[in-house]
């Protein structure tokens, strides 16, 4: 694994617990809607951190990897944009399904082409199920956290003639929820790079550099 893995995994931790926190009616209530969304908007900050981790270097192979890779970015500036939006729009403002919503619901479509990308990588196929391995275990918890935030788009569609939301509960749990799987992807991330670590401190000292010099 590249270099940067440990820190696209604590980033992407990091934003994941952003957003399965500021849903909660709790949290709202205890740190108001204006630093709510200010929770949101930093979450979608770390995202877009981790996701230009790992699509960095640009000259890479424009391999699967590098597609899925690709619109996980795009889909993670959309994510800027809503967020951003959302501190200064309320959802019962004319503008707000254009403004907030429209890239919300394109980030989502963004997240689940790179979801289903990834996963068709990890194994072999769309219509395989994945290796158990880590990589295939993140591969189908991250597809699964696209596929909920896709659904919390849907239903956070605000009805023009009521100014609410299509289903405001539906659209907080399954932001949470999705949340959930990709904070679970990036500890599985976190606990691959850990254990390589380890390993190959364990592979140096079974395995001494011979010495060339100094011999009696």
């Amino acid at each position: 694994m590249r270099p940067s893995t440990t820190w696209v995994a604590a980033l992407f931790a990091a934003g994941s617990t952003c957003f399965l926190v500021a849903p909660f009616p709790g949290f709202v209530e205890l740190v108001g809607q204006q630093a709510d969304a200010g929770v949101f908007f930093v979450g979608s900050l770390l995202f877009t951190s981790a996701a230009t981790l790992q699509w960095l270097p640009v000259h890479q192979p424009r391999a699967t990897v590098w597609w899925s890779n690709s619109w996980q970015l795009v889909g993670t500036v959309f994510f800027n944009a809503t967020t951003f939006r959302a501190l200064s729009t309320a959802t019962d403002s004319a503008d707000y399904n254009q403004v907030v919503w429209r890239p919300d619901a394109l980030g989502s479509a963004c997240f689940l082409v790179s979801g289903f990308l990834a996963y068709a990588v990890a194994a072999g196929s769309w219509r395989r199920r994945p290796p158990r391995t880590d990589d295939g275990r993140i591969a189908a918890v991250n597809l699964a956290g696209c596929v909920a935030f896709g659904v919390s788009a849907a239903a956070a569609y605000v009805v023009p003639s009521t100014s609410e939301a299509l289903d405001a509960r539906l659209a907080n749990t399954t932001t949470a929820l999705g949340a959930l799987c990709f904070l679970v992807g990036a500890l599985l991330l976190l606990r691959g790079q850990r254990l390589s670590r380890a390993g190959r401190g364990a592979a140096r000292g079974r395995f001494p550099r011979s010495r060339s010099r100094g011999r009696s």
